[in-house]
């Protein structure tokens, strides 16, 4: 019976939160109506969400937080020094197709979401048999050098914990 009302309770939680956030205000109306979105929207998205994930070592989805989190830091500052201190002419903006040894979806979005996420480089397209990913770098003078980082950084964690 519990299992009907919430689906999917994590995602109820993060509704909640997320309402919460937007509204930015803390009131017993607002979080009724939060919780009443965290009810309604899975229950009402549940037959689009025909399995969920397996999260094969839970751990690592924290170690993979805080790389991503530092990674989003670091690309930061390199974006700025990019456009800072480099002329237009000197930046090599490049396109980088990333083969991809991940197979579940929820892993290939994370990760294409990590991509993006990280600033000076954007997951652009997918191919139609998922086995590549095209990515925009902002700069780069050495396009395998970035495909083998994100292969190193995230896509063999994102492996690790979803497969």
């Amino acid at each position: 019976m519990l299992k009907r009302v919430f689906p999917h309770p994590l995602l109820s939680l993060v509704l909640l939160v997320v309402w919460l956030g937007l509204v930015n205000k803390v009131t017993p109306g607002n979080i009724l109506l939060g919780a009443i979105l965290g009810v309604v929207v899975p229950f009402m998205t549940q037959p689009y969400w025909p399995e969920r994930p397996k999260i094969g070592r839970p751990l690592r989805v924290i170690e993979y937080v805080f790389i991503v989190l530092w990674d989003i830091v670091v690309a930061n500052f390199q974006v700025a020094a990019i456009i800072l201190f480099k002329r237009n002419k000197n930046i090599h903006s490049q396109w980088v197709t990333v083969p991809l040894d991940l197979t579940s979806p929820e892993a290939i979005t994370v990760l294409a979401g990590t991509i993006t996420m990280t600033p000076g480089t954007v997951s652009a397209m997918l191919s139609a048999d998922s086995a590549a990913i095209l990515v925009h770098c902002l700069h780069t003078d050495d396009p395998d050098a970035v495909r083998d980082e994100i292969k190193r950084r995230y896509e063999w964690r994102l492996k690790e914990i979803f497969q």
